[in-house]
């Protein structure tokens, strides 16, 4: 459809595009507007039988330069990028091209010009090209917001997928309220000719109108987190949260019915979330291996806990979802779920997404996996980055529509639980790696976590140093674009107005010296799923040795297989150690030291205050569970009552 028609169509509904978009539109070389997802996988690939296109630019000085072999295979469409770089989201991308409110860095004071200079360069870059239209809906309707994207012809197997995650919605069914209050620009270009070649997304936020320039091609910063971005701007200002999190509903053998909402920094186990337990091929599990003495340790499990997806990666905790029973209710506020498959080596490691993948009952988008045209794309060929060194990034687009069991309503959580990856930590090398299995934390302290938030060891989905590193308040801060106080406060009145909700951590990759993968959030899962809503026994946790790791557990029996002590309390290792478990807190802890000092400001709340305090002056597991306690009757309690005690 020609975007004149369509504007003149919009304009009947009520609904007005952007000035910029129409000017676009009215000025390139050709300008197609799409009411389908099938629609931009067509224009992906120009001409009926074209197999193989390649999206490249013509860049002054340089010359043509590929961004993106694109194959059409037969469960969808395939992209591989030309440069390693780009198979990752640069944790840095972020730039704010307006003077409001924020604490993130300004694309004036990065680059020394107004970004309206560089905003209207690239609308006229967009003028001169053939460009791809489409109107989506970020968050579950009606909780969200309206938007409107704009990418070049030949980029449109970008659109392709952001089609997938936030719901492209065609003229003829647009909603009667519906309204634009975002828009992004694609100019993959200008990462060459402004950026030497970094991903940047600038947003830009205007009176009643949130703008993102993404200037690259991978959608992690724009398509993904950039729509998240838009999201977390309309809850600050509102007074709401998008919790970075996966949710699962689990069932028990027995009937018992737990939700697990997940969260965590990128690469900290939210898809995994969402996975089955793997069996080995005798049918036990493996918990983890010793990355020292090769030793392997398994546990039987008869029968595995069944489960319903909810969320993979953001989930609106709206006020007009709550019922005020003392649990917090979200709902998915994505319409596709990005999909990491690092961990898909091989077929039947993950028969459920093998499954859903193969043979989808629609084409999907597939990142990083090495394919053929006319081929079928397999999750677990990746690319490889440099000859025998495989992408840690290979992803699949998945519309949450086609998952099987997928819950379509909002869900009610019973447990919060805090994901981390852990490097190994033994006596000779000490590391923060000393998670156990699973911890308890009372609520001040599962408030920490979430403003600390760190992005672990060896993180899949980012480019970085490798080195402990922050992801921020509720681990979405690289993606908001305000205040990072606001969202603490707003993290802390949602703990504190939610008190039957527990929490809980799991580490990731390691436990002290043993290699374990994901396996502690999953048994975590099929452990406290099995409990249904029965507390823990007295007897069963005691204060951790780090108090940052508040209650570690005495012991753990699924289904009759003791988990051995040493994945629960990582001190009992021979090849950690006390001495090498106590030099592996002292790091977490004075990390927390380093990141918590960032929100002491005079706009945190009084409680905030205190809890902060409370870490800075050493204090118990016991202390923490006395500020906010971890069991008491429900009652809704305002910050001002706790602040005051």
């Amino acid at each position: 459809m020609k975007v004149s028609e369509a504007a003149a169509m919009l304009k009947k509904s009520g609904v007005n595009l952007p000035e910029e978009v129409i000017l676009v539109s009215e000025s390139n070389r050709g300008s197609l507007f799409f009411n389908s997802s099938q629609e931009i996988l067509e224009a992906s690939l120009p001409g009926s039988d074209q197999l193989t296109y390649e999206v490249k630019y013509d860049i002054p000085g340089r010359g043509e330069v590929t961004e993106v072999i694109l194959h059409r295979v037969t469960n969808g469409l395939s992209a591989n990028y030309t440069e390693p770089y780009m198979r990752r989201r640069d944790p840095d991308t972020m730039l704010i091209g307006d003077s409001g409110p924020t604490d993130k860095r300004r694309f004036e004071d990065t680059y020394g010009y107004p970004f309206e200079r560089l905003r209207e360069e690239t609308i006229e870059w967009l003028r001169g090209q053939e460009t791809g239209i489409f109107l989506c809906f970020a968050g579950n309707y009606p909780v969200g917001a309206g938007g409107v994207v704009v990418t070049p012809l030949n980029a449109s197997f970008f659109a392709f997928g952001l089609s997938l995650l936030q719901k492209i919605i065609a003229i003829d069914q647009l909603p009667a309220d519906f309204r634009v209050e975002s828009v992004v620009y694609v100019a993959p270009p200008f990462r060459h000719t402004h950026f030497s070649g970094r991903q940047v997304v600038v947003h830009n936020r205007r009176e009643r109108l949130h703008e993102m320039f993404a200037y690259n091609l991978y959608p992690g910063p724009s398509a993904k987190k950039g729509f998240y971005s838009v999201l977390l701007d309309k809850g600050e200002a509102e007074g709401w949260v998008t919790t970075h999190c996966s949710t699962v509903q689990a069932v028990s053998p027995y009937d018992n019915v737990t939700t697990f909402m997940h969260e965590g920094a990128s690469g900290g186990g939210k898809s995994e979330m969402i996975q089955h337990l793997v069996r080995e091929p005798n049918g036990q599990i493996l918990i983890g291996q010793n990355i020292l003495t090769g030793e392997k340790r398994v546990i039987s499990i008869p029968l595995f806990c069944s489960f319903f997806p909810a969320t993979d990666d953001m989930a609106l905790c709206h006020p007009g979802y709550q019922k005020n029973n003392g649990k917090l209710t979200v709902a998915d506020a994505e319409n596709g779920w990005f999909i990491r498959v690092d961990g898909v080596t091989g077929y039947g490691d993950d028969p459920f997404l093998e499954k859903i993948t193969i043979n989808p009952q629609e084409p999907l988008l597939f990142l990083n996996i090495e394919t053929r045209p006319e081929g079928t794309a397999l999750i677990w060929n990746h690319r490889e980055d440099a000859p025998g060194k495989r992408c840690p990034n290979p992803r699949v687009i998945i519309p949450r529509s086609i998952v099987p069991g997928v819950i379509n309503r909002p869900v009610t959580v019973d447990v919060r639980n805090f994901g981390v990856r852990m490097p190994p930590c033994t006596a000779q090398q000490p590391t923060y790696g000393i998670a156990g299995l699973f911890h308890v934390l009372p609520p001040a302290l599962a408030w920490l976590w979430r403003l600390v938030s760190p992005r672990g060891y060896a993180n899949p989905s980012v480019t970085g140093s490798g080195e402990l590193e922050s992801e921020g308040a509720g681990s979405y801060w690289p993606f908001a674009t305000g205040k990072r106080v606001r969202h603490a406060n707003l993290l802390l009145e949602q703990i504190v107005n939610t008190p039957r909700v527990r929490y809980t951590l799991t580490p990731n990759q390691h436990i002290g010296a043993w290699k374990v993968g994901f396996k502690p959030q999953l048994l975590m899962r099929e452990y406290l799923t099995r409990r249904g809503n029965a507390k823990l026994r007295a007897d069963q946790l005691s204060p951790a040795r780090c108090p940052l790791l508040g209650y570690e557990l005495n012991y753990l029996t699924i289904e009759g297989s003791p988990v051995p002590t040493r994945f629960l309390k990582v001190y009992r290792q021979a090849d950690v150690g006390e001495e090498g478990y106590d030099a592996g807190a002292a790091i977490l802890t004075e990390f927390f030291r380093k990141e918590l000092s960032l929100y002491l400001s005079p706009d945190l709340l009084p409680l905030g205050r205190r809890i902060i305090n409370a870490f800075m002056e050493e204090c118990t597991v016991e202390e923490y569970a006395q500020i906010l306690p971890m069991e008491y009757q429900y009652s809704f309690l305002t910050i001002n009552d706790y602040g005051q005690q």
